[in-house]
């Protein structure tokens, strides 16, 4: 079944309107025994999508589980002291929750908003987080396309949440700073029941990630186009596009293509060599289906390039 909107990488940060206030010093359990403790930054990203006005996600707390089984729960409260405000806290709220509606469409090209900034938690190794989304509601987290608004269903969001399974370290004394990615090219799908969020979430280190950056030549911009920079992992891969089996390696990322001037940017990529590849065809791809099946996404472009922490490494498509 076609996507009509081809939902391919949830580029762009989480944002969540302002920096969330943060509240509570992270003593509710979490990292490893004992009362030493760290903190963390953590940031939302995704990219553009070639056919949706806008994707709003709808959060209410986050939870993380240390090494040991102890889990840690961060809630999204009324700020008691402003009225209309958030805060992050690791206790229940004592006013009602304040759930954020972010656009995830407002981030792209390497922008990020900051979801935890510098918050206390147990210092430790964690195992997984999990992201608390609202789905029961009505336009709670949804997608607009050509001014017409569609729920998004999330399986078991609401009892689950989006969980990432990636471990991490909350350094004793010290600072952990990481941004989620998340991939809507690859997550989001029409259904027969309607649109779905089946979110594939990368997690990085962002004392470790840079970017590729550069331009496309408008020659290969033609009238019709939609344009997307397709990065995969390691030198000399093949260029594929998404398939919801993963038969083939799917992208590590993907990044719109500016066709004012051309421009693209993708980010949060860890230090190492990879190969990107140029395609017209970005909103044909459907990552319900095959491309070796129905070769509607062709690329073009192939090259290798090596990325390096803390830059952004120029490639151009002439």
């Amino acid at each position: 079944m076609n996507n009509p909107f081809s939902l391919k990488r949830f580029g762009s940060i989480l944002v969540f309107g302002a920096m969330l206030v943060l509240a509570g010093c992270g003593g509710s359990g979490g990292g490893s025994s004992g009362t030493s403790t760290g903190t963390m930054s953590l940031k939302i990203t995704d990219a553009a999508v070639d056919s949706a006005d806008n994707v709003f996600i709808q959060f209410h707390g986050l939870e993380l589980q240390a090494a040991d089984g102890t889990r840690t729960t961060l809630y999204l409260c009324e700020d008691p002291m402003n009225p209309g405000a958030t805060i992050v806290s690791d206790s229940a709220c004592t006013t009602q929750q304040k759930s954020r509606q972010i656009d995830l469409l407002a981030l792209n090209g390497g922008l990020a908003d900051t979801l935890l900034d510098n918050f206390t938690l147990p210092s430790g190794h964690y195992s997984w987080i999990r992201l608390m989304v609202d789905t029961a509601g009505t336009l709670d987290s949804y997608i607009v396309i050509s001014g017409n608004d569609f729920e998004l269903t999330i399986p078991s969001g609401d009892q689950t949440g989006l969980k990432i399974n990636r471990g991490f370290d909350v350094p004793a004394g010290g600072h952990a700073d990481f941004t989620i990615d998340f991939d809507l090219r690859k997550s989001v799908v029409l259904a027969n029941n309607g649109y779905i969020l089946r979110p594939t979430l990368r997690m990085v280190d962002n004392t470790m990630v840079g970017a590729i950056a550069g331009t496309v030549a408008s020659s290969l911009v033609p009238s019709g186009c939609t344009p997307a920079v397709y990065v995969f992992s390691g030198a000399g891969a093949t260029p594929d596009d998404i398939d919801i089996d993963n038969t083939n390696p799917d992208p590590v990322t993907t990044a719109s293509v500016n066709t004012t001037d051309g421009t693209y940017k993708a980010a949060f990529l860890e230090a190492g060599d990879y190969t990107v590849a140029y395609t017209c065809d970005a909103a044909a791809d459907d990552p319900m289906v095959d491309n070796t099946a129905d070769n509607t996404v062709t690329f073009s472009n192939t090259a290798t390039v090596t990325v390096t922490a803390n830059s952004a490494t120029t490639h151009n498509f002439p």
